[in-house]
């Protein structure tokens, strides 16, 4: 459906921070105007208190997305529906800003949201588009990048439901991570066989059972 759209901006928000590395780019009002991307209308009214505001919803979108990588899609459906109630929205048909090929509007559906404020209008927005991509797409395709230590939210859209890094890079760091640490344990096992061959001797004895069993010279 077109409204799953937007849950890019429940990632977005989620991924404003980095709890394992300790980063946090949700500082400002204009790092929260920034998050709203071309909806400049809405960014408009952002004031400090949305700072906080966002924070908050953040970290309970944050654990929408771990309860479904974790498996646990009750939970998570039962978090993200808290978000929905506290943050509601209105869809809307829309159309007046796009014409089709013979000059008709382009109907669409539209989230409206009525909010006293910048931060729960974006909090209903994102928390709606998550909603609509969870049912339409399943609680699978949420998840939390596996590459250490990332750990940044993503929405799975893979034909085969094989995602599991937030970025191209992240995958690439933690191919290069698991080759290395496949080479050290090639290394370490071949390091092993060799220690062993030297302590049995080319005839697989130690030394000191080697000369336990050997005849008796002639004296």
């Amino acid at each position: 459906m077109e409204l799953a759209y937007y849950s890019d901006l429940a990632v977005r928000l989620v991924n404003s921070e980095e709890p394992s590395r300790g980063t946090d780019t949700l500082t400002s009002v204009e790092a929260v105007r920034a998050l709203f991307g071309e909806s400049q209308q809405a960014a408009r009214r952002t004031t400090d208190a949305d700072v906080t505001r966002l924070r908050s919803v953040r970290a309970r979108l944050r654990a929408v997305f771990e309860a479904a990588a974790g498996g646990d899609e009750v939970l998570a459906v039962d978090l993200l529906n808290a978000l929905l109630i506290e943050f509601p929205v209105s869809p809307q048909i829309s159309g007046h800003e796009t014409r089709d090929e013979d000059g008709r509007p382009d109907w669409h559906m539209h989230i409206a949201d009525y909010a006293a404020n910048a931060g729960a209008g974006y909090a209903a927005t994102a928390s709606m588009g998550l909603a609509f991509h969870l049912t339409e797409l399943g609680a699978d395709r949420l998840g939390i990048c596996e590459a250490s230590p990332c750990r940044n939210a993503y929405l799975d859209t893979s034909t085969n439901r094989s995602r599991r890094y937030c970025s191209d890079r992240c995958a690439t760091r933690a191919n290069v991570a698991a080759y290395r640490a496949r080479k050290r344990l090639d290394a370490e096992r071949s390091a092993a066989a060799r220690s062993r061959r030297q302590d049995h001797g080319p005839t697989g004895l130690t030394a000191d059972t080697a000369q336990e069993t050997s005849p008796a010279m002639d004296r």
